[in-house]
């Protein structure tokens, strides 16, 4: 099934959404208030239009402590943006489901899935899910990665867990990090996740940070640990998404998930609002509509 190409598109929001005065409740049947800006003269903004629902896409997981993690995320989320619509779907595995999520809502809604970069998910699954769900003006939004908040996010669980690249300068030159990622066939994910390693090791002072992978991709984060220790790296770090994984593969710390750290949150927030501005120009335009969507869409970890 192809999407509707008679779709009205979302409207992006503008100075005429707002006006300045408080937050104010969202009118009859609306689905609550958009994404906030800042008011004239520097009041707080009241919506004068129901905001799109923001729709987070996890991927699911058979380990009991994903779903949580991403609720917790998602509390964040709401923290940040107060009314404003939010809605978790999955892909599989969990519930709710992706298409039941989809079927429930009525009016606009946003994609912005839980993924690092630009595999299968994003540019297949998720513009298939909104061909099945015609009764919605949809939009999916851009990977969260590569961008520099999805650097920040595993720079502070290796933080949390001790790592101090600039500790120890004679043991600087033996010191890296390997960043833990999902992995997709898709060459365009790979890249997308080697240029969040890159924003890594810029936030680290140029420490090498290079990427392994939990499946589907080359090398495996057993793989590419080993390839540092080949290189002479004796201190090294793992960061990621995976917690028994990353525990088990390395040999100095293992940080924390990424899981509902603050950077990610804040994150989808900026995915859906460049969703939203953004002119239906798909990978370029940062998101796109679901008139576009068949074939090369953009969405989102």
């Amino acid at each position: 099934m192809t999407a509707s190409r008679t779709r009205t598109q979302l409207r992006p929001p503008g100075a005429a959404l707002y006006e300045t005065g408080g937050p104010g409740p969202a009118g009859p049947g609306s689905a609550g208030p958009g994404p906030s800006r800042p008011g004239p003269g520097g009041g707080p903004p009241r919506l004068l239009q129901a905001a799109p629902t923001l729709v987070a896409v996890a991927h699911g997981s058979r380990d009991p402590r994903a779903l949580p993690v991403v609720r917790a995320l998602l509390a964040r989320v709401r923290a940040l943006r107060p009314g404003l619509p939010v809605r978790l779907g999955h892909l599989g595995l969990d519930r709710p489901l992706l298409a039941d999520t989809l079927a429930g809502l009525r009016g606009g809604a946003v994609l912005v899935p839980l993924l690092f970069g630009h595999g299968h998910h994003v540019t297949h699954d998720l513009p298939a899910a909104l061909a099945t769900a015609p009764h919605l003006d949809g939009r999916i939004a851009a990977p969260l990665g590569p961008h520099p908040l999805l650097a920040e996010a595993p720079h502070g669980r290796l933080a949390e867990a001790g790592f101090d690249p600039y500790a120890a300068p004679g043991r600087r030159a033996h010191t890296a990090v390997v960043l833990a990622a999902a992995g997709s066939r898709a060459p365009r994910s790979a890249a997308d996740t080697d240029a969040v390693a890159a924003l890594l090791s810029a936030r680290l002072g140029g420490l090498p940070v290079v990427t392994g992978y939990a499946s589907a991709a080359a090398p495996t984060v057993t793989g590419a640990v080993r390839a540092l220790t080949a290189r002479g790296h004796r201190r090294i770090a793992v960061a990621g998404c995976f917690a028994a994984r990353c525990a088990a593969d390395a040999p100095d710390i293992a940080a924390a998930p990424l899981g509902d750290h603050p950077a990610l949150a804040r994150l989808l927030l900026h995915r859906y609002d460049d969703a939203l501005v953004a002119g239906g120009g798909g990978a370029a335009g940062g998101g796109a509509s679901v008139r576009d969507s068949t074939g090369a869409a953009t969405v989102a970890v």
